[in-house]
Parts: C-alpha cells; sequence; structure tokens
C-alpha cells in the first residue's frame, strides 16, 4: 500500500511536471478554493501533525494542548488579516513581498534566507517522522528509511514544481484525513473506547491515564505553555509555505474560502488527534508497560503513537499500514510546500531578483531544482540525528517564522509608513532573538562545549531560557520586533507615495484580474490606485494589455 502510493506520487508529479516558472512557484494562479484548501490541509498537516501532535500529547500531557490551540487559532489571523491582501499583492514569494513592499533588496535577501533555514528546519521534523514510520512499514533502519523517502520526495518535487505538488497534495490530503480518523474510530470501537464521537467520548478514560496526562503544567510552566501557543499563532502567519498557497489562487475571494476549507480540514484531524493520545497511551500502558518515568515510553515510540495504538490494538496488518501511509503521505506533503518555498526564495529572490537580474527561465529552473536537492542533502544528513521530538523540531521554526516574518507581513499590509529601515531593523532583531534562544537551549545538545555550560539546567543562560525559551521565543520576541521596527519607521524617512498606494489597493474592495497584482493596478490607475470606477477600468485595460503580451510571448516562444 505504501509503495503504491509512493509510486503514484510520482506518476502525478511527471504528469504535471513543469516548464515554466508560473507553474514552478504559483501553479499557474489556477488553483480552486476546494482544491487549494486541501492543499493548504496536506501542506500544512505535517508529520508534527498526523503523528507528532498526537505524541505531545502522549508524552506531555496538557502542555501538548498549547499545539492544538496554537495551530488552530493561527488560521483565523491568517483568515481575517493577511490571506485577501496577500493574495491583492500579488507576488510569487513570501521574500518578493518583503523585498518590493519595503523596497529593498537586503530584506529580501534577509527574508529569502530565513524562508530556507525555516525550510530546513521544519523539514528534518518530516524527515525524521518519514524514518520512523518507515521502519513500520518496510523494515531495516533508520538511516535507511530517511535516505529512501527523502529522495522520493526530492525527485517528484524538483520534477513536478508548485503544480504538480498542489495536484498531490490534495491526493495526499484524502489519504492522510481517511487513514487518521478511520484509525481513530477503529481503535476506539475495537477497544471499547468509543462509538460515534471519540473525539469527545476519550475524555472517559482520563482518570485512568495519570495526572502526567491530564493535569496542567505538570511537563511545562504556565509561561511556557502561554509561549507556545503564542508562537505556533504567529508563526503560522508568518510560514512561507502556507503563505505561497494565496498566490496560487485566481482572487482574494478565493484565497479567504481556500482558508476557511483549509481551516475545516485542518480541524478534523486536530479535534481527533487528543482522542487518538489518550487511546495510544492506554494500550500502551497495558500492553508494553509504563508510560511516564525513566522507563517510560521513549521519542521514537511517542513520534509513531498513532502507528502503535493501530496495531496494539490489534487491527489488520493491512490497516496499520494504512495509518502508516498517512503518515509518510503527511510528511511528503509539507516537505513538498517548504521545499518548493526554499528553491523560490533562492531562484526568484536571490539568484533572479539581486544576483542575476537577465536570468532566462532555464536558468531560474536549473537554479531552483538545484535548491531542492542540495537542501533534501543537508536535510537528510541532519534528520539521521536529530535533536528533539518531531513536534519541538517544526515548533522551532514556527519560533523563527512568528519573530521575523510575521511582523513585516502584517506591518507591510496594515501600516503603510513601514519603510525599509524599520523592516531591515526588525527582521535583524527577530533572527538575533531567535539565533541566541537556539545557541542557549537547542544547540548544547550537539556541541560539547556548549552543553558542560548548559549543565543540569539544560541552558547556558537559565534566565534567558525563561523569557526567551526556544521553542516559543516569539511571546517576548515578537512584540520586541513590533517595536523596533514602529521605532525606527517613525526615526526615519516615510515610504514613497506609490508603496502607500500599494499598501491601499491591497485593501480595496474592488476585484482584480487573475493575473493582476496590486503593483499592477496603481501603476495602471490614472488616480493612483484608489478603487474607482475608472481604477477598475483601467485595471481591466491592464489585463487586457497582460493577456495580448502573453499571447505574443506564447507566439515568440
Amino acid at each position: 500500500m505504501v509503495t503504491g502510493m509512493l509510486l503514484l506520487f510520482l506518476g502525478i508529479g511527471y504528469a504535471f511536471r513543469v516548464a515554466d516558472t508560473d507553474d514552478l512557484w504559483v501553479a499557474g494562479r489556477s488553483i480552486g478554493n476546494v482544491e487549494n484548501g486541501m492543499a493548504i490541509g496536506a501542506n500544512w498537516m505535517s508529520a508534527a501533525s498526523y503523528l507528532g501532535m498526537a505524541a505531545l500529547i502522549a508524552l506531555s500531557g496538557y502542555y501538548g494542548l498549547a499545539f492544538v490551540v496554537g495551530w488552530s487559532t493561527g488560521y483565523f489571523i491568517l483568515l481575517i488579516f493577511l490571506a485577501a491582501q496577500m493574495r491583492r499583492f500579488g507576488k510569487y514569494t513570501a521574500p518578493d513581498f518583503v523585498g518590493d513592499r519595503f523596497d529593498s533588496d537586503t530584506a529580501r535577501a534577509i527574508a529569502a534566507l530565513t524562508t530556507i533555514l525555516i525550510g530546513f528546519v521544519y523539514a528534518v521534523g518530516q524527515a525524521r517522522g518519514m524514518g520512523l514510520v518507515g521502519i513500520y512499514v518496510f523494515g531495516g533502519d533508520y538511516a535507511t528509511m530517511v535516505v529512501l523517502l527523502m529522495a522520493i520526495t526530492v525527485g517528484y518535487l524538483a520534477l513536478s514544481g508548485m503544480l504538480g505538488a498542489t495536484k498531490n497534495m490534495a491526493v495526499q490530503y484524502v489519504i492522510l484525513i481517511v487513514a487518521f480518523l478511520a484509525g481513530l474510530y477503529a481503535v476506539g470501537f475495537t477497544q471499547g473506547y468509543s462509538t460515534v464521537l471519540p473525539q469527545v467520548e476519550y475524555g472517559m478514560l482520563l482518570d485512568q491515564l495519570g495526572r502526567e496526562f491530564t493535569e496542567p503544567f505538570t511537563s511545562g510552566s504556565y509561561y511556557l505553555w502561554i509561549a507556545t501557543a503564542f508562537s505556533l499563532i504567529v508563526g503560522t502567519c508568518g510560514l512561507p509555505h502556507v503563505l505561497v498557497r494565496f498566490y496560487t489562487v485566481e482572487s482574494e475571494r478565493t484565497a479567504r474560502w481556500s482558508t476557511v476549507w483549509g481551516l475545516f480540514f485542518i480541524c478534523l484531524l486536530y479535534l481527533s488527534a487528543p482522542a487518538f493520545a489518550a487511546f495510544g497511551t492506554d494500550l500502551y500502558a497495558k500492553n508494553v508497560g509504563a508510560v511516564y518515568g525513566a522507563n517510560g515510553m521513549s521519542g521514537a515510540e511517542g513520534d509513531v503513537i498513532v502507528v502503535i495504538a493501530s496495531q496494539l490494538a490489534n487491527l489488520p496488518t493491512w490497516f496499520v499500514g494504512l495509518v502508516a501511509a498517512g503518515g509518510i503521505a503527511a510528511a511528503i506533503a509539507t516537505t513538498a510546500g517548504l521545499f518548493i518555498a526554499a528553491s523560490s526564495a533562492a531562484a526568484h529572490d536571490i539568484y533572479t531578483n539581486i544576483v542575476n537580474p537577465d536570468a532566462t527561465q532555464r536558468q531560474q529552473l536549473l537554479v531552483g531544482r538545484a535548491t531542492i536537492v542540495a537542501l533534501g542533502a543537508v536535510v537528510t544528513v541532519t534528520a539521521l540525528d536529530p535533536p528533539a521530538l518531531v513536534g519541538e523540531l517544526v515548533a522551532y521554526a514556527f519560533s523563527l517564522a512568528g519573530l521575523v516574518l510575521f511582523p513585516m507581513f502584517f506591518l507591510g499590509l496594515w501600516w503603510e509608513n513601514t519603510n525599509r529601515q524599520g523592516a531591515l531593523a526588525g527582521m535583524t532583531t527577530g533572527l538575533l532573538i531567535w539565533f541566541t534562544a537556539i545557541i542557549n537551549e537547542v544547540l548544547p545538545n550537539y556541541v560539547g562545549f556548549l552543553g558542560d555550560a548548559a549543565g543540569d539546567a539544560g541552558a547556558i543562560v537559565p534566565v534567558y531560557a525563561d523569557v526567551f525559551p526556544a521553542i516559543g521565543a516569539a511571546l517576548a520576541g515578537t512584540p520586541v520586533v513590533f517595536a523596533v521596527t514602529i521605532a525606527v519607521s517613525y526615526a526615519t524617512e516615510e515610504p514613497s507615495e506609490e508603496i502607500k498606494r500599494i499598501v491601499r489597493q491591497c485593501h480595496s474592495p474592488e476585484p482584480m484580474g487573475q493575473q493582476q497584482s496590486a503593483e499592477d493596478v496603481v501603476g495602471n490607475s490614472g488616480n493612483g490606485g484608489v478603487a474607482t470606477d475608472g481604477g477598475r477600468d483601467a485595471a481591466t485595460d491592464g489585463s487586457r494589455d497582460a493577456a495580448t503580451d502573453d499571447d505574443a510571448a506564447t507566439e515568440e516562444v
């Protein structure tokens, strides 16, 4: 079953292979709202959601609910404040938005490098999930599974780009949600835990699972819970591979509705993960041994608790394979989105906009595919010895996105006076906070002398870790970045009037053409992009001109 699924992904990637940058980066802006909602769901529900969320709840109990709250709430912020406005701005990538909005190649480069770094950190968690599930399905050792499954992912992605990835994501969503819900219902019904609504009925188990599962703040302080949830919320709004989904649709209305559909598809799994964690924890305690304590469930076992629960419930082998296939589909779908975002940052934002402005489409495709292969190799090597659980690894990427990119997206779209100097100061501050938090808490697990400095406290500077925990640094850090950006923007020259008009156009109620951006409308409008009938006519003329240019370009090719 898993082999057939992987071959299907490769086949879809080949069928929708790309030949130009529009299809590679934004799928030709041709994706509908339900399909894009499914792609958002698959892109979003990674191994961290399918496997890692249940693992965090199983091992951390109440603390794990911070991930359910944070990862779902972020989409409400996206829906209200960013989805339609981002689509109206109308660029290829998140760094593209930063570079053009703040009129700065330096800001573009920082955003692009941040995007690549997010893709790396996030994808390590996906590779770990693939490897652990691969062992269950194929046997062999962890390293072989990581290398094999990452090679398949990189192969189909380098071939297909965003168009094929989006088609694959819709298929992957169906596989992962059917597998997850079927596994949940089968385990709950066969073991007597639930009948028709396991998402609620699992509450009857809570008294049996122990204080580690149910009692608040036994595995983390109240501050850490709030910090984690907040970082995941703002991190959701700053993830480049999530925001690029709004560029793949034909209009801002479709962007909004695809977010609504995506949230619905995501909640189907998120409301079910705590129940799966409870069932798996109880079955583990009955059939294997103690869940908590020195000899309790290991992190590797926790990360595949969804598959373990299906196996311990004595479900048929093929059914366990279906659940495992869902985990691999979730990991591959998110890795695809991450690598597309990283490759577009390298090829479009760094190479084409900064290094070689005269780059041909062939050169851009070559650089983009080379980035996918290189990033895949680095992620694979790192995943052979990852520093944390799948969910925790992913949370580090969210913290980075919430500190560096979210303030730029929010202020860039909602405060027209945010300028180049403010953006550069804010992004630099965010990067500094994140790197110091990672060096303080995470690197001591890898680097000997840092480990000695951290000692039993687990952090080199415990006070800094209390305020800026690596997994939730955005709670204290994001307000600092906002303050720095606003203060520097006030103290320096305002952005140009044209940029202000583009920002205003992002909030106009007037519809735009499928291939138009706010910049196109402002450039074609005699009244500076103000939404009037004349502006709409000018925008329509611009659309016709663009269509004529496309026809001419096609004939030339």
